[in-house]
């Protein structure tokens, strides 16, 4: 096997390993809560069914030995008579996981009725990686050219400028600019909606037009928060490619600066910022917790959150996890792309 064969395979079992270690360090931590949760529920929907079909009993007594009997059947039955930590049920648990079999919420449903973990999911999924996925094209498509831009012209003014505001704009939380952005574009001027998820229904053939309108807002917002720094660290990589002698060389041959810049410069300092540009696309599908809670954008930051709010566990044990796979895939194929750029990646591994 060559150096690359063994690069790819030692990536692909770090990979397993984190996505393993991820998924028992949080089902170790919400083990605990996660049976007390799962057995409250089951005496709630017990004394709700005892409501539900008027069943009679002689005395308080009885009705409490029969709730007793029902809660110890139906806990026996979903396998909750062991503690989460037992050999068998921890594995059984890990190994569902994994597999995607993510169970069902107690709290959260679908917009199509759905308690099944993964529906949820796959159902808010899209919408953040619309959101995220769009908003980092965008600050990655202005970072790098503003980038380039000031660090072909190191220590002017547009370069002080582009680095004070990367500064300025990256000392505030996003979502306490985006609560001035609501504050200011939906209840002062009414030029945006207030809240991002739309009214009208997902069956409307008019739903995906009025989710890009409820869009537009924290879209400006991340755009205006993130592109400053962006731009920044592509201006850092580059000015350090832009010292070297091979551009200086470049530059004596009588080739257009524009070329150097583009051509020769950029794909120099491709590797750091394709890593830079993959992370941040990795944590778009996670989403942000507080950004979509600010706006109310119907992704999975906001399910998140209200699932942290009711304590579901089922979701943010599958949350975890699914975002955990994102982001590690994702760094697997930055690894491959940095390979490409980089050939000494390859000897190295």
């Amino acid at each position: 096997m060559g150096g690359f064969g063994r690069f790819l395979v030692k990536r692909s079992i770090n990979m397993v390993i984190v996505l393993f270690a991820t998924l028992v360090l949080t089902i170790a931590l919400l083990g605990p809560t996660m049976d007390r949760i799962l057995l409250d529920a089951i005496r709630y929907y017990v004394v709700e069914e005892i409501i539900y079909k008027e069943i009679k009993f002689p005395n308080a007594a009885e009705r409490e030995r029969y709730i007793e009997a029902e809660v110890a059947r139906r806990t026996a039955e979903l396998g909750l008579d062991e503690p989460w930590y037992y050999p068998k049920r921890f594995t059984n648990t890990v190994l569902k996981v994994m597999v995607l079999d993510l169970g069902k919420s107690n709290f959260l449903t679908s917009d199509s009725g759905s308690q099944n973990v993964r529906d949820i999911i796959l159902e808010r999924l899209p919408k953040t990686v619309l959101l995220f996925t769009t908003t980092t094209l965008i600050v990655m498509v202005i970072g790098i050219y503003l980038g380039a831009f000031v660090a072909n012209r190191a220590g002017s003014l547009p370069d002080r400028l582009n680095s004070a505001f990367a500064v300025f704009s990256g000392s505030f939380p996003t979502w306490w600019v985006g609560m001035l952005m609501i504050f200011a574009f939906a209840f002062t001027y009414h030029i945006f909606p207030s809240r991002s998820t739309p009214l009208t229904p997902p069956s409307d053939p008019a739903y995906a037009l009025d989710l890009l309108w409820h869009m537009l807002l924290p879209l400006i917002t991340i755009v205006f928060v993130s592109f400053g720094s962006w731009a920044y660290t592509v201006r850092y990589f580059l000015v350090g490619v832009l010292g070297e002698d091979y551009i200086a060389a470049k530059r004596t041959a009588g080739i257009p600066e524009r070329r150097i810049l583009y051509s020769h410069a950029l794909k120099n300092a491709a590797p750091p910022i394709v890593t830079v540009i993959a992370l941040s696309l990795a944590g778009s599908f996670s989403g942000a917790i507080t950004i979509e809670a600010v706006f109310d954008w119907p992704g999975m930051g906001s399910m998140y959150y209200e699932a942290i709010g009711f304590m579901d566990i089922p979701v943010i044990i599958g949350l975890t996890y699914v975002s955990t796979v994102i982001f590690v895939i994702t760094v697997f194929t930055t690894d491959i792309i940095y390979a490409y750029f980089d050939p000494r990646v390859k000897v190295s591994a």
